[in-house]
């Protein structure tokens, strides 16, 4: 049976028709896993971001935790800058009573003189921090320490004729009374009493950071050359200025290239040599002491005289070193810190020729200071030997027997031993 045209086309038309439905379906399958995986990936970069932004949110809460810190470490710097500021700053003077000794003509006018003292010594520090432009955020407050042994400088002025211990005593109190920051400190006997309280003083105050400037003033030796130099390895040089009586004076301020204030009239431009035999210490033994109000022991004055105060002769017919106890060779010849505690006697009455033999003994022996590598603060006052009498061609230091130890102590001929 033979098909009709119009059922032929019918059938043409729905098999076009199903080819482009399976198409479309087909299209639309592959479509829709194409947006499935374009999901998944944009699930995941949206876990990723949310990740981020968890971490940026903690950290950012960690910095503003570390801003506030810092905020209140800045608030409390500027709380003490405020205080600092409402504070006065110290300019201080420090002086080696000792080795500058004020001009003759201040201490014969006595109190007069002491005030006039004080007075050139402020004008002086005033001007030179004046033209050093100094600039300061609270007020100055100028302080005077000068360390001394005032027995010991009643005498030397008065063997020298240039005051006498009346004079000395006006002169102090004018000092002392011209500001109720100027102190004068009487350090008593002992060989380094002056130098060990200055060298405190300095390593104490220099470390403040209310101190703005230290005015030193040590004299011309090298008294403080490793105090300097310990100063110098501690950063602590910046705020010191030396005082000198001269310009013409070579010493460690110059060599470590520091400022230095002179000042031509308030000090004499001369070394005096002290007395060969200093006053003994006070004898502490057998002294009762009594508690003053602060809880601290108060030594009463002894009954009666010590044998220091009357002495004894030695026996001519031994040597010194054979006596019992032998004579302090640092009493004697510099000064002896020991007191009532030296086993060495400080009693025995010495002329001029048993004074220098002692010396000549005592240069038997090394000092302590080259013996043991260091350099001897006290150079050529040290009573003690810097160099080996037997000298580089000594039979014990061949043996390693040699008491003379430091490095330099058999380098110079005997006869130029310090």
């Amino acid at each position: 049976m033979a098909t009709s045209p119009v059922a032929e086309v019918s059938q043409q038309l729905w098999d076009e028709t199903l080819g482009r439905l399976l198409s479309l379906s087909s299209a639309t399958v592959k479509r829709n896993a194409d947006l499935e995986n374009r999901l998944a990936e944009l699930e995941v970069e949206l876990a990723v971001w949310k990740q981020a932004h968890a971490t940026a949110i903690e950290g950012a809460d960690r910095e503003a935790k570390a801003l506030k810190g810092r905020l209140a470490s800045l608030n409390s710097q500027v709380a003490s800058m405020e205080t600092f500021m409402s504070q006065s700053l110290l300019v201080l003077c420090v002086i080696d009573g000792d080795a500058c000794i004020f001009n003759d003509l201040l201490l014969r006018q006595g109190h007069e003189g002491g005030r006039q003292a004080a007075q050139q010594l402020t004008r002086a520090v005033a001007d030179y921090l004046t033209s050093e432009d100094v600039h300061v955020l609270g007020r100055l407050s100028f302080w005077v320490t000068i360390y001394f042994n005032k027995a010991i400088l009643a005498s030397v002025l008065e063997r020298h004729k240039l005051c006498s211990p009346e004079q000395l005593d006006a002169f102090i109190m004018g000092f002392s009374q011209s500001s109720p920051r100027f102190v004068l400190v009487d350090v008593g006997y002992g060989k380094d009493a002056t130098f060990t309280k200055i060298t405190e003083y300095l390593q104490t105050y220099l470390r403040f950071p209310q101190t703005q400037r230290i005015f030193f003033a040590g004299g011309q030796e090298n008294t403080y050359a490793l105090t300097i130099a310990a100063l110098q390895n501690d950063g602590l040089l910046g705020k010191v200025a030396f005082l000198e009586a001269c310009r013409a004076s070579p010493n460690y301020a110059q060599k470590h290239r520091l400022p230095i204030l002179t000042v031509d009239t308030l000090f004499i431009n001369q070394r005096l040599s002290p007395p060969l035999r200093t006053p003994p210490p006070l004898n502490m033994n057998g002294l009762s002491p009594t508690l003053t109000s602060g809880g601290l022991p108060t030594p009463h004055s002894p009954p009666s005289m010590s044998s220091s105060a009357t002495g004894r002769l030695v026996d001519p017919t031994l040597p010194l070193h054979k006596h019992s106890p032998p004579p302090c060779n640092e009493f004697y010849l510099m000064s002896c810190t020991k007191g009532g505690a030296c086993k060495y006697s400080h009693d025995y009455i010495l002329t001029p020729d048993q004074l220098a033999t002692l010396a000549a003994n005592a240069k038997k022996a090394p000092c302590n200071f080259l013996k043991n590598g260091l350099q001897c603060p006290y150079g050529e006052r040290c009573c003690w030997g810097h160099v080996c009498p037997n000298g580089p061609k000594c039979f014990h230091l061949s043996k390693g027997k040699c008491w003379f130890k430091g490095e330099s102590m058999h380098n110079v001929s005997p006869h130029l031993s310090p």
